[in-house]
């Protein structure tokens, strides 16, 4: 196996399919042709075999230990992305009834709107198209019904910026959360939500494998038009394998587990450490915007996100300067989402704090000479 040094490599701040740990890629580079013996590469694997069996057992195990998941939830390895989800979760939990949403982003707005075909949709707070994007209403302002089958948030807008630090768990309904952009960076309370979903293409792995995390207790709820590949009752007593699942995207975020579990910093270790790592490069980030006479952040301080950071030049004229210096010094896909523009910074947890140090290095380095 050839080993690549990180400092050779570019630092890589896309929004998803967004960057691997190294050394889970140097790893799967040397497991390539021959997983540990078996003279195959996982991708040739059946599904249903022992060697697989092994694979994704030890993923899901690893996961339940990082994030505390209980036997009360089943853990289900699907695919269609978070996207997908969305209609996936009202045919499985709305009972054709209410379902409460709260929109603070593109996603979640994206969620809403999927959902409207299954059931009865109420949107109970929504700053994406006012004045008020980038902010996260005070809970108390917010007014679910009682009666809607379950309250759907998004944890973390990738597009927006804008993250729950504090989850909405005060209230009587069933949880449930789109974590695809937060999933892993951060402790979080499992047993706060009846369901929980993400793609897996921000800290988890490759694109094509999307996790969800459900309670028993609201199984068993799918409409009848629900396909049956996408019904969780039936994903969870075929324990994932009711369909092939995406394989080789298991195998590398069962990796990507492994490497969490490694992590260390100041103490601490696993998600602990990683959360820490997260909240000095967020930090670090932050600061040098705030600290800025070109640089703006436009999202309520409270409810930034840790994960992705949007920011703007005052002068947008300089836009393109800026990412052709950022390129040539090796940091890459730093420009932001074509519905709002600017630049984003995505610092998963593969980000290391050298990458983040060198980007704010740039940006000061160019706001001397602009």
């Amino acid at each position: 196996m050839v080993t690549v040094p990180m400092s050779a490599r570019p630092y890589n701040f896309s929004a998803g399919p967004a960057a691997i740990p190294e050394e889970v890629l140097q790893q799967a580079a040397a497991e390539m042709l021959d997983w540990q013996g078996s003279g195959m590469s996982v991708m040739e694997m059946s599904h249903r075999g022992p060697h697989f069996g092994r694979i994704i057992a030890q993923a899901e195990a690893d996961l339940r230990e990082l994030l505390g998941i209980s036997a009360d939830y089943h853990v289900l390895f699907m695919q269609g992305g978070a996207l997908a989800e969305n209609a996936i979760v009202p045919l499985n939990l709305s009972r054709g009834a209410k379902a409460d949403y709260v929109v603070t982003g593109a996603w979640s707005q994206k969620s809403q709107l999927e959902a409207r075909k299954y059931c009865n949709v109420h949107v109970v707070i929504n700053t994406y198209e006012t004045s008020n994007r980038g902010i996260i209403p005070p809970f108390s302002q917010w007014q679910p019904r009682v009666d809607a089958q379950y309250l759907h948030y998004c944890a973390n807008e990738t597009i927006d910026g804008v993250e729950f630090h504090t989850l909405p768990s005060q209230f009587s309904l069933p949880l449930v959360a789109d974590m695809s952009s937060t999933i892993l960076s951060r402790p979080i309370d499992v047993s706060a939500h009846a369901c929980i979903y993400a793609g897996a293409q921000k800290n988890i792995g490759p694109a094509g494998l999307t996790l969800v995390i459900v309670h028993r207790e609201v199984l068993g709820r799918a409409l009848a038009v629900c396909p049956s590949a996408f019904d969780y009752s039936v994903v969870a007593k075929n324990t994932s394998m009711y369909n092939t699942p995406p394989t080789y995207a298991i195998y590398i975020a069962g990796l990507v587990f492994q490497w969490l579990k490694r992590q260390t910093e100041d103490g601490l270790t696993g998600i602990a450490a990683i959360a820490e790592r997260n909240r000095k490069k967020a930090d670090l980030l932050y600061r040098c915007i705030d600290e800025s006479a070109l640089f703006t952040n436009r999202v309520d301080p409270v409810c930034r996100s840790r994960m992705n950071v949007p920011f703007f030049l005052r002068d947008e004229h300089l836009n393109e300067p800026f990412l052709q210096g950022a390129a040539e010094r090796g940091l890459l896909q730093i420009k932001g989402h074509k519905s709002v523009g600017g630049m984003r910074a995505s610092i998963y947890n593969a980000m290391p704090l050298s990458g983040v140090q060198q980007l704010v290095d740039y940006m000061r380095e160019f706001e001397r000479s602009h």
